[in-house]
């Protein structure tokens, strides 16, 4: 059977650009190996943190806009909420460089981006920080940018929405079917599956830390790292106003780069626990041979290191734990383009720690690049080099 565009992977970016291309009238077909929403890439662990004031970078600002637009739609559709506002603080020291997600100074930069792109924000100094947000045991140097319309996005439910109506909009879904290949072969592209080979106009690949075995020649170009997210038990029940109602935050007090933690309030209630991560790029792996077991001794030096001295109304009594991938580029940016070896085949991929936030806006981009040639939005500076 031939379609006008086959999407490979439908987590993030690949199932907002499945709704978009159904909701466009495109003949579309959504491959995965999986059956989204799963735990086993980058789409999971129930709250992603979204903010308008992109640190990583001005080109990130229309995304991440478009997309709480898009949420929005969503929202207004299914009468679910995909979009929570409860406001997102970056705390470190002023004085010193936070390198995080491809910049050395990522409280300068999202302060840069909230003046270049009028983002409510507000400067806060130690004093102020200590003052408004009680939660947090301050180092004392920090200085903190907040942003009041930053909040949380449920990345599962986002993607089943918009697998949903890509569906009831005339999508068709194979899951649990794997990729085998592709093939460009200039007037089309087909993709092989175990069981058939499908024909297609253009392809779209949106296949997240399996990038590397679906599009072998971007390989080299990307490393898989394994994280670990953790929710914590509060100490005393009393303290679950103050860890209920505060913002998202990402969170360098100074000292070792591999203390800088992220966490969100406690939105689904005191058994739910706080959710707290940082990030680690030692261990390199794939989705196959990632250790998706957490240990009792990583839960105890996450606690003891990151948690007890900085979140006190938090227990050392882990509630639970996930894994999942970053599939990251040297520079920590997106790579999104068509394949210089194959025209009718665009990559999506990868998100570098940072993309989901950015997906929804991502997957409409998709489709207006293999519909009408263009995206509304300016994708200039996730371009793949040239071939050769």
């Amino acid at each position: 059977m031939r379609y006008d565009v086959v999407v490979v992977g439908l987590g993030a970016m690949g199932s907002a650009a499945t709704y978009q291309l159904a909701k466009a009238g495109v003949r579309v077909l959504g491959l995965d190996r999986h059956r989204p929403p799963h735990n086993l890439g980058s789409t999971h662990g129930d709250t992603r943190i979204t903010r308008v004031a992109v640190g990583e970078g001005l080109a990130y600002v229309p995304l991440v806009r478009r997309s709480h637009e898009i949420w929005r739609e969503l929202e207004q559709q299914t009468g679910t909420q995909i979009l929570t506002r409860c406001g997102g603080l970056v705390l470190a020291p002023a004085a010193r460089g936070f390198d995080m997600h491809g910049t050395s100074s990522f409280l300068a930069d999202t302060v840069a981006a909230a003046q270049a792109y009028d983002v409510e924000h507000q400067a806060l100094d130690p004093a102020g920080l200590a003052a408004r947000f009680p939660q947090f045991a301050l180092a004392g140097e920090e200085h903190g940018c907040l942003e009041p319309g930053a909040g949380l996005v449920r990345p599962e439910l986002a993607v089943e929405l918009q697998l949903r109506l890509a569906r009831d909009l005339g999508a068709t879904l194979a899951t649990g079917e794997q990729v085998l290949g592709f093939a460009d072969h200039g007037s089309h592209v087909t993709v092989r599956t175990p069981t058939r080979t499908v024909e297609a106009a253009q392809l779209i690949v949106t296949a997240g830390p399996w990038l590397p075995e679906v599009v072998p020649e971007l390989a080299p170009a990307v490393t898989i790292h394994r994280q670990v997210l953790f929710w914590f038990d509060l100490r005393d029940p009393a303290s679950y106003p103050l860890m209920r109602n505060g913002p998202v935050y990402i969170w360098w007090p100074g000292g070792d780069p591999s203390e800088m933690i992220y966490g969100f309030p406690m939105v689904d209630g005191p058994a739910g626990g706080a959710k707290v991560a940082r990030e680690q790029y030692d261990v390199v792996t794939t989705p196959d041979e990632v250790d998706r077991v957490v240990g009792a001794d990583e839960i105890e030096e996450m606690y003891e290191r990151c948690v007890r001295p900085r979140l006190p109304a938090l227990s050392g009594r882990c509630l639970r734990t996930a894994v999942c991938l970053y599939t990251v580029t040297e520079d920590s940016r997106f790579l999104i383009d068509r394949l210089p070896s194959a025209p009718n085949v665009v990559v999506a991929s990868p998100c570098s720690g940072h993309g989901f936030k950015h997906s929804a806006a991502i997957g409409e981009s998709l489709a207006q690049l293999v519909t009408s040639g263009a995206s509304a939005i300016d994708l200039s500076a996730f371009a793949l080099p040239p071939a050769g």
